[in-house]
């Protein structure tokens, strides 16, 4: 079997037993309920993620701010991995481990969705970061492997890919992405 082969196997098993988390399936569907509720609220979606996960976070903020699947209004979503300076001010005077969470604490309001992409779920910055937003009264939901790893226990709603590796968990995740970010779009602008 060619390398390609196997990849391609590999990740269609994990699809399968996602299909087979009745757990995963219903959290993906509460998370896109709570993003809609707090979207008709007036309140917003941020996603963090550090690597590949910031890229993950970028995307699926685009996915909600542009379309994904057909013309409408955006939807207010943002990122906390795209600016540079503050990014970059805030590593340099108190540390990488605070880059999400001055962020948080300083742009989020009570009402808000903050999801935090990480493949192991140990990414310090995040569970600062899900601390200050659940002080804020923000909804916090992880995105995770198998374990949920330390974001398990500060998040509201964690969906965990049934993965211990990571190219599998990233692959899960932007599929789990686009289905919450789908279910979002159809029930603010549905189509007749």
């Amino acid at each position: 079997m060619s390398f390609t082969t196997d990849e391609i196997r590999r990740t269609s098993e994990l699809l399968q037993a996602m299909l087979g988390d009745q757990k995963l399936i219903v959290d993906t569907e509460k998370v896109a309920d709570r993003c809609v509720e707090a979207i008709r609220r007036g309140n917003k979606v941020m996603f963090a993620g550090n690597g590949g996960s910031a890229a993950d976070a970028q995307h699926l903020a685009a996915e909600l701010v542009g379309k994904l699947s057909y013309d409408r209004p955006g939807l207010p979503s943002m990122s906390l991995t795209t600016d540079t300076s503050i990014l970059t001010a805030i590593g340099n005077d108190y540390g990488y481990e605070d880059v999400f969470q001055r962020q948080v604490q300083s742009i989020g309001v009570k009402g808000d969705v903050l999801i935090g992409i990480s493949t192991s779920g140990r990414s310090k910055n995040l569970v600062k970061a899900f601390g200050v937003a659940r002080d804020k009264g923000i909804l916090t939901v992880g995105m995770t492997g198998q374990t949920g790893g330390d974001m398990l226990a500060v998040s509201d709603l964690c969906l965990r890919v049934p993965s211990t590796d990571t190219q599998k968990i990233q692959e899960a995740q932007i599929v789990l992405g686009h289905i919450f970010c789908g279910l979002v779009e159809r029930a603010m602008f549905p189509r007749s």
